[in-house]
Order: structure tokens, then sequence, then C-alpha cells
């Protein structure tokens, strides 16, 4: 006999007020865990999709306290350059400085200026022996010809430099000093061991709540397929550092993914594994013991995403989140919800239900950072959207991947393709997310998103209590 269950989403349910001991928003904590070894200090995290999140947006949430997840609907060697871009981006000490040779020519210089968009660089010896430093004003009205840059560098002779294992703030106080924007880390032998710079340290205070790794750099997730090169990827943005790997699929509960998840493990350790779509318990428990660090819960709610219209699969999304995070209990392993959530309040049910971090690729699309040209339509800025199972990200995706013609003829799409008014930054986007999110949580009486979830008391709700829970009867301005 077939079983008829009951689905709700987020339309369908309220949190029940508590008796609240917040006094202000600001004594609430948003922090998460995004697996048991990540932490952020926000639970957002921007939807792996090549029309959202590349290296840009990754910063921008970085800085926020959230996590960006790049897209894998490009060549590896792109893939690692947008990695590389976002753990560049800031570091109390950058390790591994752009450095050029002492016979490399002005000309040369300006080539790896113009490719790389650095407009300081180290000269080195083959050793890594600190020669000297040329900077965007030495280049300036200087003949691009065969000159070599040693002829236009500070020489190590003139510069200030620091030994290994100064503190920032003692970096902080020679760079004001001096009057520098640069320091090089050098060891007794002068042979250089990293950078610290100006724009770093102001970047450290700008954003007092990045999330970041334990050498400073902001964190970032990179996505993986299931299919052949699964492995051979996942290994490049390893070791380009990407903090943890997403395996991207929409149906997360087969075999397909499960093997992945296990051969990943297997042959790179303790990396971290984000990984889904499931939408039930059993499938939230199947990707648990094969080894995830975190299961991603949401089966066709995305606002682009017509799984449910295509396939007549799927699961509400609040009562797919109530079902794995069974699993998540049991097992120790923390949850994100993807997909499905429009409004602030949104957010608060999908954790206040037990997932630990969302996902979503609607909040962040149309912010300044998504990738794509914003376009004038009717008067208004604009930019495309569209999901990862669409005929415009499928086709994309073939042409970047091989240079015969393409054959699209059986390729059912499964994803949406629309345009959404341009929103703004990243930053103010997430000023009224975290604004709701904070206020939910004193409406659970929690400090923290760990009380909600044990605070939390849910309310089905009828159509008519939708409707009187939005402005109504009255005329909009």
């Amino acid at each position: 006999m077939v079983e008829l269950l009951e689905g709700l989403t987020f339309d369908d349910v309220l949190l029940k007020p508590k008796k609240s001991p917040i006094i202000s928003r600001k004594d609430v904590s948003t922090k998460t865990k995004l697996t048991n070894k990540i932490f952020l200090n926000i639970p957002f995290v921007s939807s792996n999709m090549d029309s959202v999140t590349e290296a840009a947006l990754s910063i921008a949430l970085a800085r926020e306290g959230g996590v960006g997840i790049i897209h894998r609907f490009m060549p590896i060697e792109q893939q690692v350059v947008e990695v590389l871009k976002v753990k560049r981006a800031e570091s109390i000490l950058v390790e591994n400085p752009y450095t050029i040779g002492p016979e490399t020519t002005m000309k040369e210089l300006r080539e790896l200026v113009d490719e790389q968009g650095v407009t300081s660089w180290l000269v080195v010896d083959d050793n890594r022996k600190l020669l000297g430093i040329i900077t965007n004003r030495d280049m300036k009205f200087r003949n691009l010809d065969s000159s070599k840059v040693t002829e236009y560098m500070t020489p190590y002779k003139d510069l200030v430099t620091a030994p290994v294992g100064t503190p920032v703030e003692k970096a902080k106080e020679i760079l004001m000093e001096k009057r520098l924007e640069k320091l090089p880390i050098v060891d007794e032998k002068g042979l250089l061991q990293g950078l610290i710079t100006t724009k770093d340290i102001d970047k450290r205070e700008r954003y007092p709540q990045a999330a970041k790794d334990i050498r400073g750099k902001l964190l970032v997730g990179a996505t993986v397929g299931v299919k052949s090169g699964f492995l051979e990827r996942a290994k490049v943005l390893v070791a380009a550092e990407a903090d943890f790997l997403c395996v991207d699929v929409a149906h997360g509960h087969s075999d397909l993914a499960l093997n992945t998840i296990r051969a990943i493990k297997k042959d790179l350790g303790d990396v971290q594994i984000v990984a889904g779509n499931v939408a039930t318990y059993e499938g939230a428990l199947d990707l648990m013991s094969a080894g995830v660090d975190c299961v991603k819960i949401g089966v066709g709610p995305g606002s682009t995403c017509l799984t449910r219209i295509m396939t007549g699969a799927g699961v509400p999304q609040m009562t797919a989140i109530f079902d794995c995070v069974k699993a998540s209990r049991e097992m120790g392993i923390p949850v994100m919800a993807d997909g499905g959530m429009r409004k602030p309040g949104d957010v608060v049910k999908a954790l206040a239900a037990g997932a630990h971090t969302v996902m979503s690729g609607n909040i962040f699309a149309g912010t300044e950072e998504t990738p794509g040209i914003t376009i004038l339509r009717y008067g208004r800025k604009q930019k495309i959207y569209r999901g990862s199972a669409s005929f415009g990200s499928a086709l994309t995706r073939k042409s970047r991947e091989s240079k015969d013609d393409i054959i699209v003829d059986d390729y059912t799409p499964e994803g949406a393709e629309a345009i959404v008014p341009l929103k703004g930054s990243v930053s103010e986007v997430m000023k009224d997310f975290l604004g709701g999110l904070r206020s939910g949580l004193s409406y659970c009486g929690a400090r923290t998103i760990e009380e909600m979830h044990k605070n939390a008391v849910f309310i089905k709700m009828s159509p008519a209590g939708l409707q009187e829970s939005g402005a109504h009867d009255v005329q909009p301005v």
C-alpha cells in the first residue's frame, strides 16, 4: 500500500515565542559550526552555483563571518585560481608572496603585473634570499625594455625587514613608524619567509568577524562532482588550501555519491566534506555513515530548481530538515539547510529546526559580488540567476569542457533561468538577515543557535495564519 505522509515548508509553520532573557540583540551569538572542525561567525553559506559563487562573493561573505563554496563548472585550473584568490585576499602573514628573479626584465615584470594584478614584487635568488623589492612607483615611466628589475628595485640593504615570529602588533608599529606598506619577513640567513602588509592589518581590524583558518586566511570551500576526474580535482583543490570540499550532486542518496565520498576520504584522509543533497532521515544517515562532515538538506526547494516539477520527487523543506536532524543528533554530524529561504524568518525557522548552517543562492543572487555582468532592463539594474541544472548552465559547462559540437537534445533541464534585481553588496544583504536572526533568537529565548535548537517549539499554521503574518488590510506604499 502506498504511504501518504504530510510535508511542511517554511510558510506552514511558526515559532512559538518564549520568555526571553535577552536585553539587546547584541547579546546573542550567531556563531555556529559548519563541520565539527570548521566554525563560522554567521551561519550563512553561499550556494555553489555558477551564477552565485566565485572568489569575489566568497571573500565578501567570509569577511562577514560566513563562507562561500566555489562552483565546479569551470576547468580545474580556473577553480584553483578562484580558491587562491580567496586564500590570498588577506592573511596575518603572506607565506608565499609574489616573487621574481633578478634576471626578470622590466617588460616581463609588466606582463606579470597585468596578468596577476599585483603591483609590488619581491626579488629573490634561486635560494629565496631576498635581494630587494620593486613596486608600482619604481615601474612608472620606465621603458618596457630588456633592462633588469635589479636596476630599479630598492636593494636589500635599504629595506626594512623583520625576523620570523614578529607579532602582528610589532609589525604594525614598524610599518607605521617607517611609513611603509610592506614588511618582508626573513630568517637569520636573509631568506624570505613571508610578508606582512598594511592592507592585511587594515582588513583584520575592519572585518573582526571574518571567518578564517588558523593562519588567518579567509575560509573557502570548493566543489567536486561524482563522475570521472573528481578525485584529481579534489586533490588539486586541497593542495590549493580549500578548507573543505563539497560533493555536488542533485540526488545525494545514491551509490554514486556514497562511493565518491568514500573514495575521497580513503585517498585524502581527514579532508572535511560537505555532501548532499538529501531530504530524508535515511539519506542523511547513509551520507554520515559514508564519512561526510556536514550533510546538505534539500531536494527541490530552491527558487530556480525544477526537480519537483520535472520528476515529481522531493520533500517540503521544513519536513526534510526535521527528518535529517534526527540523523544529525544520532551521529553528531552537523547539517545544512539548502534552499527555499526567501525571508529572514525562513532562516530562523531552518536553524531552529536543528540545522547548523543555511545555504542559499537566492539570498545572494543579484549582489554586486556575484559573477556575470549587470544588465539594464526596463530601467532597473539586474543580474542573471540560474539553477545549476538549467539548460544555460549545462550549455556553458559543456562549452568549457569540450571544443567539439555540443549535443543537448538529450538534456532535460531541472533548473530555471531568471533575472533578479541588483541588491547591493553582500554586506548590505547580510545586515537584514542577521538582524532577523538575532531577533529570532531572542523570541526563542536563546542566546545562541545551539540554545535555539533546544528551546524551539513549532506550531502548524493555516493559510489564514500565513495571510495574517504579513501586511494586510492596508494599502502598501
